[in-house]
């Protein structure tokens, strides 16, 4: 696992895409973080969790990908910079709480990651949740 939490401005990182993802959102200074554990995605919440207490972040597996989401978007709401990741089979779950949070809005900073899976390879089917963002 690479050292995600170094604190090395100017230098370069060799990290794979999802622990680039998790040091991203910790120089964007999050104070939250929720997943649903499933692949593709797992590697971000496996990559904050252990440096969660060191970094001054919560970080939480959450039971399902609703429940990550929308805690992610309470936090938020209390101006506290969160992110939730699931794999796009996770997206349908949120569907209805994602199309209505356009109409409250978000606090401090939400980001939600979702890892498609082309091809199948990981999932049970294969799914494009690009036109999703279109709805916010």
């Amino acid at each position: 696992m690479a050292n995600v939490e170094i604190d090395a401005p100017g230098t370069t990182q060799l990290l794979l895409g999802n622990e680039a993802i998790a040091r991203g959102a910790l120089e964007a200074g999050i104070g939250f973080a929720t997943a649903y554990p499933g692949t593709p995605s797992s590697e971000i919440m496996g990559t904050l969790a252990p440096i969660a207490q060191k970094m001054n972040i919560y970080a939480e597996w959450s039971i399902n990908e609703k429940v990550a989401f929308e805690a992610a978007s309470a936090a938020s709401l209390s101006n506290v910079r969160a992110l939730s990741s699931m794999k796009a089979n996770g997206v349908n779950v949120i569907a209805d709480f994602l199309v209505n949070l356009q109409m409250t809005g978000v606090g401090k900073g939400l980001v939600l990651v979702v890892c498609d899976d082309p091809g199948g390879m990981a999932s049970s089917n294969e799914q494009d949740t690009r036109p999703i963002a279109k709805w916010l």
